[in-house]
């Protein structure tokens, strides 16, 4: 869960980004230092259905060029198409529940909704659980986390499905929908009007095996991270730095590793091209956990190493 949640928008620039954490509540001055919480008692989200994308106009509320908040600045993205990406999902719940949310709805954390920073209000997105495999379809209608390092806030319910409430935090990718080109699953009736195709006839045994080329499609924009099949081993990984020259990339792999004192194997140089040039980037992991990844990003800091890119593969 986010603690540092996107509604303690107290440093603000944008006064009507504030409608983010709902309308702020009057002579409690203790708000901001209270900690989220689930409910008090258990719920049953099964009849809780996936939010349904649709065309809709940008909010009025909450698309700003540029916000700031606690002295950082978040730039808000013109469209939603072909976004996807992977990190570390949090949720928010019974301490915002009906207060505003940034795009002026309220917050309902019994719905398929979730707050994101930079994407536009509202976006559908499918986020998967890259642990387990789950999806869940939400609709992004508030700004947040304004934790470091977590890329989406979902509501209650939504963190429910997707098996990550107990950990408070879970490895998701977030892949936007676009609501024109809705996503098609096939009916009842037409997997029962689909007739199986009738068998090949077998090939004469004196015929040559001849070899058979493929072409694959061009990947989309949403394509180009590798899919994860449900149940697969995936690891959190920390890349420090990126260098055009070998040499500066091993140094601050020695030097991470003898300060931190992190094994060998977790800090390693990796090559890769970019815009036709060698490219050497600094990566620690691969990280057992999300708290245990805090505490390494915590320890960089003192190093003077900071906002270290959170890779999840």
């Amino acid at each position: 869960m986010t603690f540092n949640r996107h509604c303690q928008i107290a440093a603000l620039t944008i006064p009507l980004l504030l409608s983010g954490c709902g309308s702020l509540p009057t002579g409690d001055s203790n708000f901001f230092s209270r900690q989220d919480s689930a409910p008090a008692h258990a719920v049953d989200v099964s009849n809780v259905a996936n939010a349904v994308p649709r065309i809709e106009p940008h909010s009025r509320y909450g698309n700003p060029e540029s916000y700031v908040v606690f002295g950082k600045r978040y730039h808000v993205k013109k469209s939603s198409i072909g976004h996807v990406e992977r990190g570390v999902a949090s949720w928010y719940g019974t301490k915002f529940h009906g207060k505003r949310t940034s795009s002026g709805e309220p917050y309902d954390m019994l719905a398929m909704t979730a707050a994101h920073k930079s994407l536009p209000l509202p976006t559908y997105a499918e986020v998967t659980n890259l642990t387990n495999g789950r999806k869940i379809i939400v609709k992004i209608n508030d700004r947040g986390p304004f934790k470091d390092h977590r890329i989406i806030d979902l509501s209650y319910a939504a963190a429910i499905k997707l098996g990550i409430t107990e950990a408070g935090t879970g490895l998701v990718e977030v892949r936007a929908i676009d609501p024109s080109q809705p996503m098609q699953t096939p009916t009842a009736a037409a997997i029962a009007a689909k007739k199986p195709l009738p068998p090949p006839p077998p090939m004469p045994l004196q015929a040559p095996l001849q070899p058979v080329i493929t072409q694959k499609a061009p990947l989309l924009q949403a394509d180009k991270l590798q899919q994860v099949a449900p149940g697969q081993t995936v690891g959190i990984y920390l890349q420090v730095g990126a260098f055009g020259d070998r040499f500066n990339a091993e140094n601050l792999r020695t030097r991470i590793r003898d300060i931190e004192t992190l094994p060998a194997s977790k800090v390693n140089v990796t090559q890769g091209v970019k815009a036709d040039m060698s490219i050497f980037r600094v990566r620690i992991g691969p990280i057992d956990n999300v708290p245990e990844a805090d505490q390494v990003i915590k320890r960089l800091a003192k190093l003077g190493i900071e906002n270290p890119h959170v890779i999840i593969d």
